[in-house]
């Protein structure tokens, strides 16, 4: 069978190495596992039932969350759709500017919003506008990648029609490759912001407020049935995004 190859007994006995040694330096322990038990019971007792009497609260926390998510993606896919043409080998005109900004999108991408959201909110202060600008910057990184990605892989063959009668590079590159890709792009968008939107939970742990602000305080006050409520709004918050960007994509295709 090809499965006992030695170039596949050899790949086999590697992955087990690196997750026997990973279990080892992370702690692993099976018999840990017997206590799992006591996270249902805990939820069970402390979060149940929600508190409802913040809901109102939460519906404004979650309009801030939801216009630092779309904001921040947004402008992004604003600035990120002109770099990915630049940052991909078939529309790029030079080596050098195709290089140059393939490594600006790894280094904003390699970078966690946390990171960007700390960095601002020391030299901007506290609120949203921080996060805003954390999404922004890393949303650039992912989406120009995945965008540049679609524009290779786009077919040449309407480009070249296009340029066969006359049509200049970049009129070629609008009306041939963009009509191409753009399902793909909405369906990028969409998921970058389902995505913004837990970020920006985590960003509200260090001032940024929304539900996430809310979420850590009542985390750390013990306010557990609080707890439970906001994580019931942020599903709530996930599952009408998901389903509003299902029927945009549906219609673009």
């Amino acid at each position: 069978m090809v499965w006992f190859k030695p170039k596949f007994i050899f790949i086999g006995l590697i992955l087990l190495i690196t997750v026997l040694y990973s279990m080892e330096i992370t702690q692993f322990q099976f018999e840990k596992l017997k206590n799992i038990p006591n996270t249902f019971y805990f939820i069970r007792d402390q979060f149940f039932p929600p508190n409802w009497s913040i809901l109102r609260r939460l519906v404004d926390a979650s309009i801030v969350t939801l216009a630092m998510a779309f904001l921040g993606t947004f402008i992004a896919l604003l600035i990120a759709l002109p770099l990915s043409f630049m940052a991909a080998k078939n529309t790029s005109r030079h080596f050098l500017l195709y290089g140059f900004n393939r490594s600006m999108l790894s280094g904003l991408r390699s970078i966690p919003e946390i990171v960007f959201g700390l960095i601002f909110v020391v030299s901007l202060g506290l609120g949203p506008f921080p996060a805003v600008l954390a999404i922004m910057l890393h949303n650039i990184g992912v989406l120009g990648k995945l965008i540049s990605e679609l524009i290779e892989s786009a077919d040449p063959g309407p480009q070249d029609a296009m340029k066969s009668v006359g049509a200049t590079r970049w009129v070629a590159v609008l009306f041939a490759i963009l009509p191409q890709i753009w399902p793909n792009v909405l369906s990028h968008f969409f998921y970058r912001f389902e995505v913004a939107i837990r970020t920006s939970l985590i960003l509200g742990f260090i001032g940024a407020g929304g539900i996430g602000q809310l979420l850590f305080n009542h985390f750390q006050s013990f306010l557990y049935k609080s707890v439970a409520m906001d994580i019931l709004v942020i599903i709530v918050l996930v599952v009408m995004v998901d389903f509003i960007g299902g029927k945009i994509r549906e219609r673009v295709i």
